[in-house]
């Protein structure tokens, strides 16, 4: 062979090679395509019966028989003999199967009849000249045998399908008392949640980090006789992320975790919520190690005893049976009871004592530090621009919850997109806690220019006194644009967070909030609606100050208690009032000494500053939003 004819060759071969990994590969991608689960549809049978009865019905209707019948007029087997003899008959065919005969008339007439076995009938016909034609079979006997059975096949379909319908209440009635609770998927796309997910509650994690533990190696601690606590109870503000901590638990651990509401457990029915959390801890007892998250468990757990229902109360009953499961745990049960409620005021003692819900947990509001890593966790799923602060957001929104803060990015992320912007920057972030705050801008207000200049010069009255007293949060921002309920706002930041306030701090927020009030009688000479919300809120701290606080001349006494709503499990024996009216008199003259006093600091403020403040009112007016650093620089402007 000749090194040309080896060269040929081993091209050949090269590309038969390379063929067979691309086949090879294209198999192997076609295996690994992920395969869709082929589940066997179920034949719903109660369709499959009325499909049928529809069929025959619709066969009857169409059948040849039935169509063709239309047209033959009917006569009886004597009017066929009379019309043979007066040989009216033009043809004739007959079907000795089905004994019926069809012909046509010498006027040409169609007809139809059933005949007899009569022996002379077919000389007649042949005397009269009829043409005959006989038929020993019945092409449709089958459509005619189903036709008759139809009538006993609807009777059959109507008895199944009560049958049926009856045998489904009884399956709902047996699973009245079931649990509803929706237990963990572990398999499935979906990303697992941990504690890297949780943000800004360092404490509550550490302690659940102990729970987790336990749950993965219960020999450890069931060795050195220690007893991990059977419940947790998550306390805390709305949005703090106690149902996130939950699944970060089932997420950390990775055990059977069933999650329900409380409310699911209660029923109009007596002994249903009762039977339901009987049924739950049997589930959860069978898949332990496992843990059973319960929200809001104050829809069930509230005080007992309140004169309503007695004692066969749904809800009560509901409880002891959740009490009665919570202490049958032996020591080496591993099954933790998990809870979150935001009103642990009103939840039953007996929830609370120690072997029940003897771990409880307070998660409140992030602090600074805090919100600043929830707002990281967040930016992950976001495309925010490098040169966003996020520190500068976490100081503008001191009280947030973490879902406050979710909300903040995501608002931040609609307004970028809204505008064609690729990644969201400071200035969306700044004006999605505006909107939160105090409401969408309402572009389509328009306001007199006398307007104008009154709102300017009250929220220019909060600004100079804010920067006018010592120790107060520096301004951040003043606008006289509308947002929500509000005609203008002066928004302070806090440069950290505070946990403890003064005497001092608390007259000097109202003196702040008395600042707009001041202004107007000062410039206007008059007074207007626009400081209604801060008179309120003025009023509020002033009353704090003299009958929560004890920061007033009456003494360190609280006055009145705290007056809730009445709901089940209160006693209704408690008054807001528990003092004399002549010490109602002395907080009344109290209050006012306290609301007066700041007005006149505020009032004095205003006037020492009128010059300064009349022309930053001029700049407001035209750029209508004045940041912090800009008032600065105008009030330092000699």
């Amino acid at each position: 062979m000749t090194d040309k004819e080896n060269k040929e060759t081993n091209n050949i071969k090269d590309k038969q090679d390379v063929k067979d990994k691309q086949e090879k590969q294209e198999a192997q991608n076609k295996n690994n395509k992920p395969k869709k689960d082929k589940e066997p549809k179920k034949l719903n049978l109660r369709f499959f019966f009325l499909g049928i009865i529809i069929f025959l019905f619709i066969l009857s209707i169409f059948s040849p028989g039935a169509i063709e019948s239309s047209k033959f007029k009917q006569i009886n087997f004597s009017q066929l003999l009379a019309m043979v003899n007066s040989k009216q008959v033009k043809d004739i065919s007959i079907n000795n199967v089905s004994m019926s005969a069809q012909g046509k008339l010498a006027d040409g007439t169609m007809f139809q009849t059933n005949i007899i076995n009569y022996p002379g009938l077919l000389e007649s016909l042949q005397s009269s000249g009829a043409q005959i034609s006989i038929k020993n079979a019945d092409n449709g006997i089958m459509v005619q045998v189903l036709i008759q059975l139809l009538p006993f096949l609807i009777i059959i379909g109507i008895w199944f399908f009560i049958f049926r319908q009856a045998q489904g209440v009884n399956n709902q009635a047996m699973s009245f008392g079931k649990s509803r609770a929706k237990p963990w998927k572990k398999e499935g796309n979906e990303r697992k949640i941990t504690f890297k997910d949780a943000g800004g509650i360092k404490e509550a994690v550490e302690e659940l980090e102990e729970i987790v533990d336990f749950l993965k190696k219960p020999e450890k601690y069931i060795n050195i006789g220690a007893k991990i606590p059977r419940g947790v109870l998550l306390m805390g503000p709305p949005g703090t992320g106690k149902t996130l901590l939950a699944k970060a638990i089932a997420g950390e651990a990775d055990v059977a975790f069933f999650s329900l509401s409380a409310s699911e457990f209660v029923e109009m029915f007596v002994g249903v919520g009762a039977s339901r959390v009987r049924d739950l801890f049997a589930q959860a007892k069978k898949s332990q190690p496992a843990i059973v998250f319960i929200d809001e468990i104050d829809a069930v757990g509230r005080h007992r005893g309140a004169g309503f229902g007695g004692g066969h109360d749904e809800r009560e009953q509901t409880l002891n049976q959740l009490l009665v499961e919570l202490d049958g745990f032996d020591d080496k049960s591993s099954v933790i009871v998990i809870a979150a409620t935001n009103r642990p005021d009103i939840l039953d003692k007996a929830l609370l004592r120690p072997g029940r819900f003897d771990r409880q947990i307070v998660i409140d509001a992030p602090d600074i530090v805090g919100r600043k890593e929830i707002l990281e966790i967040h930016k992950r799923k976001k495309k925010i621009a490098p040169s966003v602060d996020l520190e500068v957001i976490a100081r503008r929104t001191p009280g947030f919850s973490g879902a406050d803060l979710a909300n903040v990015i995501n608002e931040a992320a609609l307004l970028s997109a809204r505008r064609n912007r690729k990644t969201v920057g400071m200035k969306e972030l700044e004006e999605a806690i505006d909107r939160l705050i105090a409401g969408p801008q309402k572009k389509s207000k328009i306001m007199e220019e006398s307007e104008r200049k009154t709102i300017a010069y009250h929220e220019l009255g909060h600004a100079i006194v804010a920067k006018s007293l010592v120790a107060t949060d520096p301004v951040h921002k003043i606008s006289i644009l509308p947002r929500g309920m509000a005609l203008g706002y002066t928004l302070q930041l806090p440069e950290k967070d505070k946990f403890l306030r003064s005497e001092t701090d608390l007259k000097n927020d109202i003196t702040i909030l008395m600042g707009g009030r001041a202004a107007e009688k000062v410039f206007l000479n008059d007074i207007t609606t626009g400081a209604s919300n801060d008179i309120k809120r003025a009023t509020k701290l002033a009353h704090d100050i003299i009958c929560k606080y004890g920061m007033s001349p009456l003494g360190n006494r609280a006055f009145g208690k705290d007056q809730e709503n009445v709901f089940l499990g209160r006693d209704f024996g408690d008054h807001a009032k528990d003092y004399s009216e002549q010490t109602a008199t002395e907080i009344d003259n109290e209050l006012n000494k306290v609301l007066d006093d700041c007005f006149k600091v505020a009032l004095d403020i205003i006037k020492n500053n009128k010059t300064k403040l009349e022309k930053i009112a001029d700049v407001l007016l035209k750029k209508e939003v004045l940041e912090g650093n800009e008032f600065e620089a105008l009030l330092n402007k000699k």
